[in-house]
This record gives C-alpha cells, structure tokens and sequence, in this order.
C-alpha cells in the first residue's frame, strides 16, 4: 500500500510540469495573437489554465487508478530520492545561470523575444521609422534573430518558449527560470523511467540525466529544448496512464495528445518528433474495433494531437511566417509526411481486420533486434566511411563555413570549411552519456522491439520506444547544427538523451535480473552498472559545470542603457555590433534603433550614407546616435565614448572532442552623439 502511495504521488508530479506548461501555452497564446500578453490576464487565466489541467490530468493518479498504482510503484525513499535530485539541479543551474543578452546564438534570441513580449505583449515589433525620418533604403530594422515584415520585424523561433522566459521577466528573475525548467525536466523523466523501469530506477535516470552536459548547459539559459522536453516525456507518461487507466477514454487521452501536440509550439521539429504518435493513435482505434479497452484512447489521443499541433502550426504561420518560410526545405517535406500519415490511419483502421490476419514470418522478432543493433553499430562507425559536407549556395551557408574554418583553425584542425561533423553524432551521446549507457540502450532497444515484434508485450513501451527510436535516428543521421560543442549537443536534449537514458536504466535492470541470480552478487552487479551509467557524464561535465558563461551581461547591459540619450535614434555603422545590440537597444533600453546599409563585401557603412541619416534624424527632432565596435568607427559623427566594455567567458567550440573548458570573450561599443 505504501509503495502505491508513494508511487501515485510520483506519478503525479511527473506529469504535473507538462500539464502546467501546456495550460500556461493554452492561454499564452491567444493572448499574444491578440496584442494582450501582459502579466496581469496571463499570470491569472495562465496559472488557473495550468492547475485545472494539472487537476484534470492527474485525477485518476490521485485515485489510484491502474496504471497509476500498478505502473508506478515507488518506495518513499525513492520519490524523496528524485525530488532531491530534481531541486538540486534546479538551485545548481540557478547558480551557476547564463546571461546571454548580446545576440550571438539563438538563447539571446529568446530572452530579447521574451523581454520584449512581457513589456509590449503584442508582434510584430515595430520598426518606429518615423524616429528616423521615415523609411529609406539606406536603413534596415531586422538583424540576427529577427526578420522584416511590413511595418516592424518579428523574432525568429516559435513563441512558446518565450512565453514561459517572459514569467521570468515579470518576476524579476529572468534567468532563473531556465534553471526551474531544468528542475522540472528531471522530475519528468525520472517519472517517464519509473513508469517503464520501474520506482528502483527512477533516481538513478534523475541523476544520470541531469548531470548530463548537455542538460547542464541548455537548463541554464534561455533555450527550447527543455520545454520541449517537459511536454514530449511528460505526453509519454500521461500516454501510459490512458491506456492503463482503469476507464481508459477522453478524459485521459485528451491531455495526452494535447500535451504532444503542444511541442510543435515550443518548436517545428516536434512535427517530427510526434509523428509516431499519429501511427499509434490509428492503433489503438483499430483496437478498440476488436474490443480491447486501450483502443477508447485512440481517437481522443489524436484529437488532442492534432489540437495541439494545429495551435502550434498557426502561431507559426500568423508569428513566425519568414522563419517558417526560411525552414521551407525541410517542413514543408515533414508536413507532407505527416498528411500522409494521417490519411493512412483511417486506412488502416479499415483494413485492420484483413491485416490481423497476416501473420508474419518467425524470423521477425530475431531481425527487428539485430537491426536495432546494426543501426547502432553503424551510426557509431560512420567517421571511418563517411564525411558529411555541405557547398555553401546562401548567405546562411556561406557565414556557417566561414565560422567553422575559424573553429578548425583554433582547433588545430585541417581547414575544411564545409564539413559538417555530422558523421561524429553518435560520438556526441557517448561523450555526454558515457559508451555504457548507449549499449545499456541498444540492447534494451533490441530486447524491447523483439518482444514487442514476438507478442506485442510490454504494450507501454510500444509508443515510448517508436518516439525514442524515430527521433534519435533521425536527428543522428542529420542533426542540422553548426557542430561545435557543446552548441551541437543541445540537439540530443529533447529526445535522444533522456530517451537512451531510460532505455539505458530498464537494461540495467533486465541484465541485474536476468544475469545474476544469487543476490549478493546481483547487488555488487547493479552498483558496479550504476556507476557505469552515473561516472561518464559527470566526467564529461565536470570541466564546464562549474564555470558560468557569459556573466556580466546584465550588468554591461544596463549600463549601455543608462548612457544613450532618452530621446535617441541609434544607427549601428558595423556589423558585428548591429547584428548584436540591434533589438536589444529596442526591446531593453526602449530605443528606436535601425543599421545603415553596407556595401555588400564591408562590414562598415559609407560615411556619406551614415551622415545623411544623422541628418534625418535631426530632422525628425531627435537625438542622432552612432554605434560600433571601434572608436574610429564613430569619430567621424561625434567624440567617440565607450559604453561598455565587457569580459567574460563564453563556451568552448570544438569540433571533434567533448568540451572541458571555456573561452574569453570580450565585447566592446562605442557611442559618437551627432
């Protein structure tokens, strides 16, 4: 009964964060599409949002239902365990939390997109042409991270990630809800594991996970990849409780696949990481046609998929059109997949009766297994037959070569400008989660997929392992990221990590299990697993945990701030700097501010182009002010002043090893009043 207990409370609070951010999300966004995402109607329908889905959601756990009180049994000592592991992780992050302003990277992306949605609440932003005499061709208002439409610029990225940072905004704290976010990460894989490995195994997948680098790293800055995270592991998890409920129907498949769908708001590649989940809803409605209670998830499970995801697909177009659009290549290929899929389910439903029919050969099971390993085998082996590279044919392309010949010469490296590194992506999760770990996971994999192939048992794995199989071969054969680390690792943050981690702990126990029948030497076996699983990543780790990035930001920030005039106009004249200050002086110092156009091949504008729009600034009544990374880049407009001078650390960027250390960094801008 304790055990019971114990476990129905974990499972509730393992579900709780993604119930909580898929309400907070529910009601974010037509409040942002509306113009009014401001703090007093967001926090009071938000948070009532959250808790009457977390209410909803965790119902039947409270109540003991079945798969409640038979999938989740934990000892109190184990739920304490994972709660610790969790509030650790969070105060650790907190500490040691990044400040990325400057937009160098896409974290700066979201915290300028969240700081300017809690104080406007509304997109597009602006261009306020009129503080620069109106629009001319000589000016441009977008810079790294935003894009131009009629009128203003909007950010890149989808917005749910910036409607959660902006609570942090809100509450004075901006940079620690990375850090919470984290903390609740931890509690919904542990709760994801508990589920399917079982209570015993659920601190140690806590804490393999949140030791991890690449969870270090995105929970302390503004990133994506945790909250979509929380709403992909936590959707598993309320996915298992549906079809293990004791009256499986709407009420626990609705939130299940609307907490799925919802990834696609947080970001476009979750069309891709739900996309098993359409497969398996027709599933499970063609099994409700043979009489099996699963089968009353089926349809509601897709509903909410399909709400969720149809949420995130509008928003995308009526918020993120240019960025979608910049995307094309690749969603509109993704997109035409999951319409197919769509299509196919009904088909198959229909076509249930004729397929169970079928049976398939008895060297399936044995295949399926091997090809699990295979595909492992050759995804670890690909550095020694492939080279993945790409011929810049755009801009984007052109400036990722340039960067990564840069990184190639800092690294020691042949200088190769179109190498991608893609081929090393499995190297990656074995250098974050220890080579342990991945063959802890292949083989579970390939026990699971065999049985699942042999008599569909353990049916709760079958989504769980479609999701996590799906998603790492995929992202592993085309990560689509500038390769240096650890910016690349935060590719393997949403699914690949914690979902090899959760196979990695129920192979742990198969193997205690299966392996060694008298108990003291089971005993000994499963500590000497656990610190196979636990010692690499804290290795791998330890050389950055512990150095904060980017620190002093905020700081330089306000201090920049305080310094241009009240009533300026401020034009960047290099391009270094107006890639990075431009929406910042917008959205945090509340400065109208626009970049003077450069011939194509220069990074600093022509003086003639610079003087005539001082001069239509004057002209408009306000105070014209040049900015740049050099004071004889803004001498001639005025006595040149330095406004900040910042040093700090920034990450590491290798190519072909683990990162154990950061780099300086220092940023400099002067400031010429015309």
């Amino acid at each position: 009964m304790e055990r019971d207990r114990s476990g129905r409370v974990l499972a509730a609070l393992s579900v709780s964060p993604a119930l909580a951010v898929a309400g907070w999300l529910l009601v974010g966004l037509p409040l942002l599409l509306a113009g009014r995402f401001a703090p007093l109607p967001a926090l009071l329908l938000g948070v009532t949002a959250a808790a009457l889905l977390c209410w909803a959601g965790t119902r039947g756990v409270r109540r003991g239902a079945r798969g409640a009180g038979q999938g989740v049994q934990a000892t109190p000592w184990q739920v304490a365990g994972v709660l610790a592991v969790a509030a650790g992780s969070g105060v650790f992050n907190v500490v040691m939390h990044s400040e990325q302003l400057l937009v160098r990277r896409d974290p700066a992306t979201y915290a300028q997109y969240a700081a300017w949605i809690a104080g406007h609440g509304s997109l597009p932003i602006p261009d306020q042409a009129a503080a620069f005499g109106g629009h001319d061709p000589s000016l441009y208002f977008d810079s790294v991270g935003t894009y131009p439409v009629d009128g203003g610029v909007v950010p890149q990225f989808m917005p749910g990630p910036p409607m959660l940072f902006a609570i942090g905004d809100w509450l004075g704290a901006p940079f620690a809800v990375p850090a919470v976010l984290g903390a609740l990460a931890v509690l919904t894989v542990a709760g994801v594991a508990a589920r399917l490995a079982g209570g015993r195994w659920a601190v140690l997948a806590a804490a393999a996970f949140a030791v991890s680098l690449p969870i270090l790293y995105t929970s302390r800055t503004t990133f994506s990849e945790i909250p979509s995270l929380i709403l992909l592991f936590g959707g598993l998890a309320l996915a298992q409780d549906a079809i293990e409920a004791e009256r499986p129907g709407w009420r626990q498949g609705l939130p299940a696949g609307l907490v799925l769908g919802l990834a696609v708001l947080v970001r476009v590649d979750g069309l891709r990481d739900v996309l098993p989940v359409l497969a398996y809803a027709g599933l499970l409605i063609a099994m409700r046609r043979s009489g099996r209670p699963q089968g009353a998830v089926g349809v509601p499970l897709l509903a909410g998929l399909v709400a969720g995801a149809g949420l995130g697909l509008v928003a995308a177009y009526a918020l993120a059109r240019p960025y979608l659009e910049y995307l094309s290549g690749s969603v509109r290929p993704l997109l035409v997949i999951c319409a197919v899929v769509l299509v196919l389910t009904p088909i198959g439903v229909a076509a249930t009766p004729v397929l169970a029919r079928i049976r398939p050969p008895r060297w399936l099971p044995a295949a399926g297994a091997a090809l699990v390993v295979l595909v492992m085998a050759a995804l670890y082996a690909r550095p020694w037959f492939q080279t993945v590279t790409r011929k810049a044919t755009n801009v984007d392309d052109a400036r990722t070569a340039e960067f990564i010949a840069q990184t190639q010469q800092a690294n020691g490296l042949p200088i190769q400008p179109e190498r991608l590194y893609f081929e090393y992506s499995l190297h990656w999760v074995t250098w974050y989660i220890g080579i342990p770990a991945v063959v802890l996971a292949t083989v579970a994999a390939a026990v699971l997929l065999r049985r699942l192939l042999r008599d569909g048992r353990p049916f709760v794995w079958l989504l769980p392992l479609a999701v996590i199989g799906w998603t790492t071969v995929t992202t592993l054969l085309r990560p689509e990221i500038t390769p240096d680390q650890p910016w690349a690792s935060r590719r393997l943050v949403p699914v690949v990590i914690p979902g090899l981690i959760v196979l990695a702990v129920w192979g742990l126990g198969w193997l205690r299990e299966r392996s060694w029948p008298r108990e003291p030497v089971r005993r000994w076996a499963t500590v000497a697993g656990v610190l196979l699983v636990l010692a690499p990543p804290v290795v791998t780790s330890i050389g950055t945990a512990f150095t904060p990035v980017e620190r002093g930001e905020a700081a330089a920030v306000r201090t920049m701030c305080a310094a241009i005039p009240p009533k300026a106009s401020v034009l960047f004249v290099e391009r270094v700097t107006g890639d990075r200050f431009t929406q910042l002086v917008r959205g945090m110092c509340g400065r109208p501010a626009a970049q003077v156009t450069r011939p194509p091949t220069q990074d600093l504008a022509e003086e003639p182009a610079v003087r005539a729009a001082v001069e239509r600034v004057r002209a408009a009544g306000r105070v014209p002010v040049v900015l740049a990374a050099d004071p004889a880049q803004v001498a001639p407009y005025g006595t040149p002043r330095q406004i900040m001078g910042l040093v700090t650390r920034q990450d590491e960027r290798s190519l072909v090893d683990p990162p154990d250390g950061t780099w300086s960094l220092r940023v400099n801008v002067w400031m010429a009043v015309g």
